[in-house]
């Protein structure tokens, strides 16, 4: 770990240097506030070790203007001191995380390092946890697409700017057809397979950019801004002949037939009326009327 050190008393410095080299870290010497403030906007260095006695950090107020830039990242401040006053304690957004007391004592010192690299450890974890659950909160855990709460928030931005705009927007609604036949006939785990694979096809076959969401358990949603008519249909028939050219078998050699039907919705002109509801609500009756008439195809409808 890179451990920047703000002390300018020869002896201690040696101290801090023998007990931290020992264990392995890098040290980056600085002389005073506005030089360590410097250093650490580089950004990968987390850990700082400051003297009160013998720099500049009470007067430049290091660690408040520290705390007060909040960095992407936590930067962790060991201060060393004669004492401890009632100042650092009550104020906590210009303390420092722990106190080291003069005189150092070397194996003080390295039980307080430890300490703060456990801390900065744990915090990592802690945003690491969250970020984890933030993309729970928004992807679908099978297929990685937008669940339905992301993608309804994500449409509903993109039709509101076409709005703003006066652009076109286009929607894709994907259904496959005999889902819970697969289902049935095959099974949970085949029935996962075909959905990894038609979400496969749709981001290989769509536009990197775009939102794409499992809008239900066997719909697949894909908002198209900018587009209208026929180029949102060319990029619906291309997933379509994505997916009938992709198979799936069992291990007896067995092809699972999967029959899908896409509609596409299509505005020219986004008006004060028209809700992403609507919309979706008038692409899955386009895919109803497809499935009814056989199914595997595309078909296009203007609002």
């Amino acid at each position: 770990m890179k451990i920047i050190v703000l002390n300018n008393d020869l002896m201690e410095r040696t101290i801090i240097q023998q007990v931290l080299q020992y264990n392995k870290h890098e040290i980056i010497q600085a002389g005073d506030s506005e030089t360590a403030m410097q250093l650490l906007h580089g950004g990968d260095i987390r850990f700082v070790i400051a003297d009160r006695a013998t720099t500049d950090i009470d007067e430049k107020q290091f660690i408040k203007r520290l705390r007060d830039a909040r960095p992407p990242y936590y930067i962790y401040i060991l201060l060393i001191a004669s004492r401890v006053t009632d100042t650092d304690v009550t104020t906590p957004r210009a303390g420092a995380d722990d106190y080291l007391h003069k005189p150092i004592v070397p194996i003080e010192l390295k039980s307080r390092v430890h300490i703060g690299e456990r801390i900065l450890a744990l915090g990592d974890n802690l945003i690491h946890a969250r970020g984890a659950l933030e993309n729970t909160a928004m992807f679908d855990p099978l297929t990685n697409m937008l669940n339905q709460k992301a993608f309804l928030s994500l449409s509903r931005g993109e039709l509101e700017r076409a709005r703003r705009n006066q652009t076109p927007l286009s929607l894709i609604a994907l259904d496959i057809d005999n889902f819970n036949e697969i289902k049935e006939k095959h099974g949970e785990e085949i029935g996962n397979d075909v959905l990894l694979l038609i979400s496969q096809v749709i981001r290989e076959k769509s536009r990197p950019y775009d939102g794409v969401g499992r809008f239900a358990d066997a719909m697949f949603l894909i908002p198209l801004p900018g587009v209208i008519g026929q180029d949102a249909e060319k990029i619906a028939e291309r997933i379509l002949k994505g997916i009938l050219s992709t198979s799936i078998s069992l291990l007896d050699g067995t092809a699972v037939i999967i029959n899908v039907s896409i509609g596409v919705v299509s505005s020219m002109r986004i008006t004060a009326a028209l809700d992403i509801d609507t919309v979706i609500e008038k692409a899955r009756e386009v895919v109803s009327a497809i499935k009814r008439n056989g199914g595997n195809r595309v078909e296009t409808i203007y609002i």
